[in-house]
């Protein structure tokens, strides 16, 4: 047996127990999630009761970064404005936007400038001018030099008032029990820091008075895509991970941080596009350094509705900033690895990501490359090809539908046999084509990060499509 051979065989096995390995790792992941989604169903019989304020519930300030976004700014707004929340208030920062946003939000909501002390516990980018509403006294707008999307966060917890924040994209719509529900964890635990909710696709739905009034699947095949990778990736993967205390991500679309906690560790990095996860990681590396008691949870009911890129430019952009963000969050927090008080999130949470997320688009795009040519080569047999084949694309159609199952049994939210048998098909055709694409996006994230190239929060091609119907 010569080398050559025994390289193509050293190589073919690598590849097949990586595939195996990666999305049996989903599958463990969401076999955690049905166990945390059954104890939940034994809870659920307590959200039938009325609901009554203690009044022990903690204030929220709500942070709304917000940078040309004058499509969908308003009924964002008004949706938060709300929310069945004892008390709470909401920041929106203008973070220098080009477009109409200041002046939507000076007409919707009759914003005047008000003087008011401001705080600089983080350094942040110039405060231009500070509003509050004539219509809504909870409601103030921050104007403020462009700085990018962490810049204005750490601008919104410095207003901020009250001892837990919610990060909002400006983009998104919330029901109207879901910060109710996602501060459950802090009156159950005085030890969490930070909870995550849901984020679902708002294409295809309709919203009216600044709520969802009917749930709808996209139109638009890149969104109806995205629709069972949510489900998959950003639902039922973090809620596993929520389960051993090791999500290293929550979602800047819809997260509760405890202020205190967050300014100790510095607030959002300005320097990195990824200040979602780079925070968590960092708030993992430190409390753990510290040796300080702490929960960071994902609570899988409390939904966040976000418009979903509809082309491919826009797309592959925001897949691109999402890969390149992932390598500098990890990057910047390697004393979690492995380190002496890591726990789950030093210890197997970090090099998950690092194997399967971080240098996944490399094993996996050299990997199909490798199988292929081998196989036209002849260096491999049918069988072997046809047996990397199911572990890559069919174990992956595996995992996406056992997420659209646990979104059955559990959430329902999509209850008409239409949507169902829609999304049945999105299961088999996202894994023939769209997670590969998705991989190779990826891969093109991480040689940029490697490369050093220039990265900025962007802009999104905002559709408008779930704006207040008239």
């Amino acid at each position: 047996m010569n080398t050559h051979h025994l390289l193509v065989q050293f190589v073919t096995w690598f590849v097949l127990c990586y595939f195996i390995l990666l999305n049996g790792g989903y599958l463990l992941l969401n076999l955690l999630s049905l166990r945390t989604l059954h104890r939940k169903g034994q809870e659920e019989m307590l959200d039938d009761l009325p609901r009554a304020y203690s009044g022990l519930e903690p204030p929220v300030s709500i942070l709304v970064p917000a940078y040309n976004e004058e499509a969908s700014i308003a009924a964002s707004v008004r949706s938060m404005l709300q929310l069945t929340y004892s008390e709470y208030e909401v920041v929106v920062v203008n973070d220098g936007s080009k477009d109409g946003t200041l002046e939507v939000l000076k007409r919707e909501f009759g914003l005047l400038p008000f003087p008011e002390a401001y705080r600089r516990q983080i350094p942040t980018r110039e405060i231009r001018a500070i509003y509050r509403s004539t219509r809504f006294p909870n409601l103030r707008v921050i104007d403020k030099f462009n700085g990018g999307k962490a810049d204005s966060l750490n601008a919104g917890i410095n207003a901020a008032r009250y001892p837990l924040f919610c990060g909002v994209d400006a983009d998104s719509v919330l029901q109207r029990d879901s910060l109710e529900r996602v501060t459950q964890p802090f009156l159950r635990d005085p030890t969490v820091v930070a909870t995550g909710g849901t984020i679902r696709i708002a294409n295809g739905c309709e919203v009216s008075g600044g709520f969802l009034t009917r749930v709808g699947l996209p139109r638009n095949p890149w969104a109806l895509l995205q629709v069972v990778e949510y489900l998959r990736a950003f639902l039922f993967g973090r809620l596993g991970w929520s389960a051993v205390n090791g999500m290293l991500i929550i979602s800047g679309a819809f997260g509760v941080f405890r202020k205190d906690a967050v300014v100790s560790v510095g607030g959002y990095r300005p320097d990195t596009i990824g200040e979602d996860m780079e925070l968590i990681v960092r708030l993992h590396r430190l409390l753990r350094a510290r040796r300080q008691p702490y929960r960071i949870e994902f609570v899988p009911d409390p939904v966040c509705w976000t418009e979903a890129p509809e082309d491919f430019k826009t797309l592959k952009n925001q897949r691109i900033r999402w890969q390149r963000g992932l390598a500098e969050s990890l990057n910047a927090n390697w004393g979690l690895m492995f380190s002496r008080n890591g726990g789950v999130p030093g210890w197997l949470a970090f090099p998950f990501m690092l194997l399967f997320e971080w240098l996944g688009p490399l094993v996996e795009v050299g990997g199909y490359l490798f199988m292929i040519v081998s196989f036209l080569a002849g260096d491999i047999s049918w069988q072997a090809f046809s047996t990397f084949m199911f572990v890559a694309i069919g174990l992956g159609i595996l995992l996406s539908a056992s997420g659209l199952l646990l979104e059955e049994m559990s959430f329902h939210i999509y209850p008409r046999g239409k949507q169902l048998l829609a999304l049945g098909v999105v299961v088999l055709v996202e894994n023939l084509g769209y997670r590969q694409l998705n991989t190779w996006w990826r891969l093109v994230g991480l040689f940029r990060w490697a490369m050093q190239k220039e990265a900025t929060w962007g802009t999104m091609a905002r559709k408008g499509s779930f704006a207040d119907k008239p």
